[in-house]
């Protein structure tokens, strides 16, 4: 069959992880509260972001960013996930999928740029303190969150206009919790060659090309925290950085160790398991690693959580007075 709009198709079926209805009830339970802690505590990293002038930084707008991405990423995923579980269905419509796709690939791009652009912007502080305000400039930063947006986005449209030429099978299963682009050209009746092309080659130049850039600016950053003479600058140098490095570990492992894996070039269920890791729960975690390892947030936070606990102790005890 020929690419084109030769079979029409109305919707696709999401196989997901279970069948079983026991297992179902658990895992609605376990991604209910994982999205709960994802919205709470990227949102709450935001919101300290914004309300703390002390955190008006280069490296904490590029955070506030990421945690955006976050959430985006995650509600792209959990919420259609979490409504097939509790309707007992698998269907998504035709255009749901494209659209969840497009969405997906947004916010999965945007995430592997801007963990480039936070390490370039720790390079900058640590190789060249000096002339890192003058270099980092809101302006620029400003360009470097807007570029990534934009790559993603023009990445995203490219690959969706690409599976929009794909003609399928009328009886479509995909063998996971969400539209992955790459099972969905595998179930594709026509031609696939050019969808491969575009998916492997501009993929693999961008996150190629971003994770090359990470690989660079940390080599510097060793190299210049190896020449401090005394330990205690060694790892205050160090520490700045080191929760960006931990967040870049786990989306890269996780991410290269599905798509790399044997059984992910195969339409089986063994591929979403993996997929849960850098979906929801990396999204997840990179607040808890910000917020534990980052003295200027933990005391952004600690100072709100004091604040709050005060405004309620006096409303307790006005409400107290009056009675």
């Amino acid at each position: 069959m020929g690419p084109g709009n030769e079979t029409q198709i109305s919707e696709f079926l999401l196989l997901g992880f279970t069948e079983d209805p026991e297992l179902q009830h658990l895992l609605f339970g376990l991604f209910l509260s994982m999205f709960l802690v994802t919205l709470f505590g990227n949102l709450l990293i935001i919101l300290a972001i914004i309300s703390d002038s002390h955190l008006h930084m280069p490296m904490y707008f590029f955070l506030s960013n990421l945690s955006f991405c976050d959430i985006g990423l995650s509600s792209t995923v959990v919420p259609k996930m979490l409504v097939n579980i509790q309707a007992q269905s698998r269907v998504i419509t035709y255009a749901g999928c494209l659209t969840q796709m497009s969405f997906f690939m947004v916010f999965a791009g945007l995430e592997v740029f801007l963990l480039a652009v936070m390490a370039y912007d720790r390079f900058v502080a640590i190789c060249h303190p000096l002339h890192y305000m003058v270099t980092m400039n809101p302006q620029f930063c400003v360009l470097l969150v807007l570029g990534c947006w934009t790559m993603s986005v023009m990445h995203s449209c490219l690959q969706g206009l690409m599976v929009l030429r794909l003609s399928f099978c009328s009886h479509v299963e995909i063998p996971h919790f969400f539209c992955e682009i790459r099972q969905m050209v595998q179930l594709a009746c026509s031609d696939t060659f050019f969808n491969y092309l575009a998916m492997y080659l501009v993929a693999g130049v961008l996150a190629g090309g971003s994770l090359t850039g990470v690989l660079f600016s940390y080599c510097k950053i060793v190299s210049s925290v190896h020449a401090i003479s005394s330990v205690q600058g060694k790892y205050k140098a160090f520490s700045t950085c080191a929760s960006h490095l931990l967040v870049v570990s786990l989306f890269y492992c996780t991410s290269i160790g599905v798509y790399l894996s044997p059984a992910a070039s195969h339409s089986t269920h063994s591929g979403a398991p993996a997929a849960v890791m850098y979906t929801v729960v990396t999204p997840m975690l990179n607040p808890f690693i910000y917020s534990l390892r980052n003295k200027d947030i933990k005391g952004v936070l600690n100072n709100c959580f004091r604040r709050k606990t005060c405004k309620v102790s006096f409303v307790i005890q006005q409400l107290k007075g009056q009675l």
